[in-house]
């Protein structure tokens, strides 16, 4: 058996957590991404007048921020898998926490810069490990459904976040919104320690380099991975993305206050969250396989509402009704699709996390730094999220004409 697989815990060993566990603690991982960012958008034009500096400055800080969620997934996942799931998860939320702190201190834009790439690469722990430990334990429509469960619950934090940052904005002061991070990273740090049961032995072999080298191979080589990581990059890649327009939009075009640009963007998560709902009645009849393809056509007609911001003046509904419709699909694709990208890799589910996670803020960490070179950001919304329709939906249908993958073996080895 290659060094890249890791020994799973045995069920005998280590009693089952319940599918509502995994699903709360999951999505409390899960959130630490969508809050350190949706709850600074509405700072972002403070920011340019607090260190004296221009939009395209503060604009880096949400780059940043993804460069550094990104880029550490690819590390924060295989280290999981090699000493387990809670040592790292406590560690990268600490990170979290003292970036958080530092940018509420940040003397200068330049250390505020540095400290939101931190705060990235502190956050990338979440969604890397929460995926893994949903795999570790659960397979099929069991994981699937925890997916979706797992959005239900997440869908409320980045939905409350804009508008309770736009309100501290407005009331305290972006320095505190940092502080608020503070709290929210070692919140999770306790729950890691009392809550969270080890789903993978430690086994320091799999820090070696050509271990990591050969699982990141596996996964990049194999075409099932790719095109049904690829199908939620386009999907997730372009929420990923509006973040980083949005603000200038809303706030920029339409002369929304932080706390109406927060408001505003509960129409995006709670689009969201009520097609995860959807998902989660329509999964009691159907299978979450058969939910991929509507999803789908629901981002398509998304990405073709955002075609017609080409022409007319922008506005509140033209807007935020094509991220409804965009979002509403998305909710449909990210369970099975999840599941589809990490069930054949039961032995490195932390490093198909990451590589999955590392190529949907890859994809926004791209197509927001684009955006960043448009002059008029509706126009840069206006081509770029249909493009990423357009990703999801090509490498799905890649996906399907593929044969089903031979199933991994499940007993531990080295």
């Amino acid at each position: 058996m290659s060094l890249a697989d890791t020994t799973m815990i045995p069920a005998s060993s280590v009693p089952r957590m319940s599918a509502l566990r995994v699903s709360l603690i999951g999505a409390l991982f899960v959130a630490i991404g969508p809050v350190g960012m949706a709850l600074y958008t509405p700072a972002m034009p403070e920011i340019v007048h607090a260190f004296g500096t221009t939009e395209g400055v503060v604009k880096m800080t949400l780059t940043l921020y993804f460069a550094g969620f990104a880029f550490a997934q690819l590390v924060a996942g295989p280290i999981s898998d090699a000493l387990g799931r809670r040592p790292i998860i406590t560690a990268f939320m600490g990170i979290f926490g003292a970036a958080s702190l530092l940018a509420a201190l940040a003397p200068s834009i330049e250390v505020f810069l540095a400290a939101r790439f931190l705060q990235g690469v502190g956050a990338s722990a979440g969604i890397a490990i929460s995926r893994a430990i949903v795999r570790d334990q659960f397979q099929g429509d069991d994981s699937s459904r925890i997916m979706n469960l797992i959005g239900i619950i997440l869908a409320i934090a980045p939905a409350l976040s804009p508008t309770i940052g736009g309100l501290l904005v407005t009331y305290a002061g972006w320095q505190v919104l940092f502080l608020v991070m503070t709290l929210f990273g070692a919140l999770i740090v306790i729950v890691t320690h009392f809550g969270l049961q080890e789903t993978v032995a430690a086994d320091f072999h799999r820090l070696r380099l050509r271990a990591l080298g050969r699982s990141y191979r596996e996964l990049v080589t194999s075409r099932h991975f790719m095109y049904a990581a690829l199908t939620i990059a386009g999907a997730l890649g372009a929420v990923y993305t509006q973040a980083t327009i949005l603000p200038f939009i809303l706030m920029g075009e339409l002369g929304f206050t932080p706390a109406q640009f927060g408001l505003a963007m509960i129409l995006q998560t709670g689009s969201f969250f009520l097609g995860s709902l959807a998902v989660r009645q329509l999964m009691k009849r159907h299978s979450a396989a058969r939910l991929v393809a509507p999803g789908l056509g629901f981002i398509a007609a998304g990405g073709l509402a955002f075609i017609t911001l080409l022409w007319g003046a922008p506005t509140l509904l033209r807007i935020m009704g094509a991220i409804g419709i965009y979002s509403f699909g998305v909710a449909f694709v990210m369970p099975d699709m999840t599941t589809a990208a990490l069930a054949p890799f039961p032995r490195i589910a932390g490093a198909a996390s990451s590589l999955m996670g590392f190529m949907q803020m890859g994809a926004g960490l791209v197509m927001g730094s684009v955006a960043a070179l448009f002059a008029d950001p509706v126009l840069a919304a206006a081509l770029l999220i249909p493009v990423m329709a357009l990703v999801a939906g090509t490498s799905y249908i890649a996906w399907r004409r593929l044969p089903a993958p031979a199933p991994k073996e499940e007993t531990a080895g080295t």
